[in-house]
């Protein structure tokens, strides 16, 4: 295992998981840093080591899904931000604006979102040519004023019984047009993915919902809405669904969760809701992760695998491959190293991501007190190719 960013006295750490932070070249690290004393994006040339600070924020952070106690419309949004891999463009939000930056280019206002609106994770299409940030009332998360952590009723709760809406914001990243606003009624929505291959599919959540086996993964198709999780053979409202995702050829989407009577799974079905299949996780295999997918048939992951001397814990120590054969209904797990982070907040979980290449495991730790960004070779040992 490897520590990439170096910074000694700040914390630093990978964009969310639903979005690289590599550039196409594998060569180029998008990272978030509060060395500037505010979350900043920062780019690492991984062969010199030289560092580019991309954005000048010095407002804190915005309120949004994770970041509750953010300040609302203001600041930068730590939960907004998308690369586009191949042009290295990154997109993210700065209060209600919507920016875009590139190294050696200053950030660049291409849009702006309502205000009345709290927002979440975005997305950028493979094409580049689209970005969708989602919305949700501002009602859900209490309103225009500042939390001090997260709210103390029932957010999707709260959204169902007074009605409030979610909307999948898609606009233009050349020219800032709002192309797409879609209205999604009594809807809570955090995550959204375009389909590596098709711009007009976007795989999005119900966040906490109740009926999580049911109610939490969701296709829209420029026309309709698909549930993608539904009740039957196994399925049961009561289950646990979450961290749905692309894999990186448009075939099928993967999730995971728990089945209500506790053993952990994880899952793959197509986009019309077709070859599902599901794969039940060791016994005792409960501590929560997530799971990112590298090339066909291969997830990494920073949860559920657990050594037979590992402590009690919610969470687990490890950052694992999984080689999965979806037609045969086996995984087999291979374990990288440890993180040993402490899960202590929404910015210490690892989320883990294979580079382009499936070469090296990216992810975030604080094992060394800071939170820094490490990387592990993503390959098992035996395999001489290395």
């Amino acid at each position: 295992m490897q520590r990439v960013t170096q910074h000694p006295g700040a914390n630093e750490q990978l964009l969310y998981f639903t979005s690289s932070s590599l550039f196409a070249d594998d060569q180029h690290l998008v990272f978030i840093s509060d060395r500037t004393g505010d979350p900043n994006l920062f780019v690492r040339h991984l062969p010199t080591g030289e560092e580019v600070q991309l954005t000048d924020n010095d407002e804190g952070y915005l309120k949004s899904y994770v970041y509750f106690d953010g300040t609302p419309y203001r600041g930068f949004g730590k939960a907004s931000v998308s690369l586009h891999a191949p042009s290295g463009t990154v997109y993210y939000l700065q209060g209600r604006q919507v920016c875009r930056v590139r190294i050696g280019e200053s950030s660049e206002v291409i849009a702006e979102y309502p205000p009345g609106q709290m927002t979440a994770f975005t997305h950028v299409s493979a094409d580049g040519t689209r970005l969708c940030v989602p919305t949700t009332d501002a009602r859900a998360l209490g309103g225009d004023r500042q939390l001090s952590g997260r709210p103390d009723y029932d957010i999707d709760a709260r959204v169902r019984s007074e009605n409030l809406r979610s909307y999948l914001r898609v606009y233009d990243t050349n020219t800032g047009e709002l192309i797409q606003c879609e209205d999604v009624p009594r809807a809570w929505i955090t995550h959204v993915q375009f389909s590596p291959v098709d711009r007009t599919l976007i795989l999005y959540n119900h966040e906490w919902p109740s009926q999580c086996g049911i109610r939490r993964v969701w296709l829209w198709d420029g026309e309709g809405h698909r549930r993608l999780r539904t009740e039957g053979e196994g399925r049961s409202p009561e289950d646990w669904t979450c961290h749905e995702m692309w894999e990186r050829d448009g075939e099928a989407i993967i999730y995971h969760g728990t089945y209500a009577g506790g053993r952990a799974y994880i899952g793959r079905v197509r986009p019309d809701g077709s070859h599902r299949v599901e794969i039940p996780l060791p016994e005792g295999w409960n501590q929560y992760g997530h799971f990112t997918v590298g090339g066909t048939g291969v997830i990494v992951s920073d949860g559920y695998f657990r050594a037979a001397d590992d402590p009690d814990t919610d969470h687990s120590l490890w950052i694992s491959r999984i080689d999965v054969d979806w037609g045969g209904g086996t995984a087999a797990w291979t374990p990288l190293c440890r993180h040993d982070s402490s899960w202590d907040s929404q910015d210490s979980h690892p989320h883990p991501i294979f580079d382009h290449a499936t070469k090296y495991v990216y992810f975030t730790s604080d094992r060394e007190g800071n939170r820094a960004v490490y990387r592990v070779s993503g390959r098992p040992k035996e395999d001489a190719s290395l």
